[in-house]
This record gives structure tokens, sequence and C-alpha cells, in this order.
């Protein structure tokens, strides 16, 4: 194929997906914002009826217990973190993030959140 042939989209396309790979790799901290698909258990510090502490929440999970998660296991940033070969990411409420743990990340999803203003008006906290 004769470079002439590249139109400005096939580069366009190129650098992006260099960008994102390079990005990818230099990335040293993981910041998780959402709602039950990817809190990974900030509710449990919160008082709220919103929570995953009981079974049969984390029947898949490592360790076979709740944790906060709204799934039977992983999530996706637990899975996008294994997969970078990272740790997984604490809630932000956890008393065990501090220091050098909030460094590398932290997930700050809560289940029943949303951007309009009736979001999760049942949950006071919120």
């Amino acid at each position: 194929m004769n470079i002439n042939n590249h139109t400005g989209f096939d580069v366009l396309v190129l650098i992006l997906v260099l960008g994102c790979a390079v990005s990818i790799a230099n990335a040293n901290a993981f910041f998780v914002f959402g709602d039950s698909l990817v809190d990974n258990g900030n509710n449990n510090y919160l008082m709220t009826t919103a929570r995953a502490d009981l079974p049969p929440y984390g029947i898949d999970y490592p360790t076979h217990l709740p944790t906060g998660r709204f799934s039977n296991g992983l999530n996706i940033p637990d899975i996008i973190s294994e997969e970078m070969g990272w740790e997984p990411t604490m809630p932000y409420l956890s008393p065990y993030l501090s220091g050098q743990k909030l460094l590398v990340g932290a997930n700050f999803a809560s289940a029943g959140v949303g951007i309009l203003n009736d979001t999760g008006f049942q949950f006071p906290e919120r």
C-alpha cells in the first residue's frame, strides 16, 4: 500500500491508539467513579439501604464473603486492576485507605448515585 493512500482519519486513529497504549503503560494510579456496577464497598460506610454486605453477594469472590460489591464476585474495576497487575482499588470511605494506598488509586463509586437531583432520593446520605 502506498503511503499516499492514507487519509487523515487513518493517521488520527493510529495516533489515538498509540496514545492510549502509552497512557495505559505509564499509568500509576486508578480512580473509579460510578454507581453500583463499580461500587466495591463504599456503601458499607454509609447509612443507606443500598447495601451489598450480606450473602449471596460475594459468593464467587476469592474470599467467598460479601464485600460491598453489587455482584457475586469481581466487578469491572477489579478485573481491570488484575489485568494491569495492580491491587484492587479500595473504597474511598475505607479507614484503611490513606498515605501510599491513596496515591495508587481509590474507588469513589456508590450504589444509588446519579446525575439527576431525583436519583437516589430514597437514600438520605446522597
